[in-house]
């Protein structure tokens, strides 16, 4: 464990693009088209359409994509008339962005950086921050939703989704119990080695009091939520949620 996990799970999720992985797959030019025309959708989830309502207006709207990068979500803003600025500590991820904006004409900011560490921006710059589930790959979620708070101005959105954990607990085929929560494989040797050597990265799972009740305490306020499945699997076929999505209000 001598090596920082964060930069495991950077390099973990470059050779993941490489292999074509789903969410690291940039938006064609037919979907940003669309989205200049007014119709589009994203996804915080694996299934379930952000609803409309949750957003800003998006006309010279300041937006922050939290580890969000992959020319997915970000497009679709700025083609809506968002400014945004993505962080994520994936090159292969900043590098879709990139593409995407070439390809399209506009621009974007890009930040490689580390989310366990003070997000590098003044306070009060964001209007909306939309961070898809990827707080999985960080052990302490609580600072970054501090850090949240900091960056958004009075009244700013933070749109999040993330998973309950019920995903570590099966084994690969959903069939069997395989693990305990919470799943930590810094505080497990066994779990650790085996995280590596699958190209798993480091993960954990995390409690809703730290999920929920940490946007609470960092001074948010909750104003809707939905759950989501897997969209396949055994866990899905039996309707069982196993993602969140949020809406919290900077108060």
């Amino acid at each position: 464990m001598d090596e920082i996990y964060t930069d495991i799970n950077a390099r973990t999720i470059d050779a993941w693009v490489d292999r074509g992985w789903e969410w690291g797959r940039p938006v064609s030019r037919e979907i940003f088209e669309k989205a200049r025309r007014g119709d589009w959708s994203v996804v915080l989830t694996p299934n379930k359409p952000v609803p409309k309502e949750w957003f800003c207006a998006f006309e010279g709207a300041e937006i922050l994509g939290l580890a969000s990068g992959g020319g997915q979500q970000m497009p679709i803003f700025t083609a809506l008339g968002a400014r945004c600025t993505v962080l994520d500590y994936s090159e292969k991820q900043l590098q879709s962005e990139k593409g995407v904006a070439a390809r399209e004409s506009y621009e974007i900011t890009t930040v490689r950086a580390d989310m366990t560490k003070p997000l590098p921006f003044p306070d009060g710059r964001f209007d909306l921050i939309f961070h898809p589930v990827s707080n999985c790959y960080i052990e302490d979620v609580v600072p970054v939703w501090r850090e949240c708070c900091r960056v958004l101005k009075k009244g700013g959105i933070l749109l999040s989704g993330f998973d309950n954990g019920f995903n570590y607990v099966f084994d690969d085929e959903e069939t069997g119990l395989a693990h305990r929560l919470p799943f930590n494989p810094l505080k497990d040797q066994a779990l650790y080695d085996a995280s590596v050597k699958n190209g798993w990265g480091i993960q954990f799972s995390h409690t809703i009091e730290e999920q929920l009740g940490g946007q609470l305490r960092a001074g948010f306020i909750l104003t809707d939520i939905y759950q989501d499945t897997n969209g396949s699997g055994r866990l899905a076929d039996y309707n069982v949620p196993t993602f969140y999505a949020t809406r919290a209000v900077k108060a």
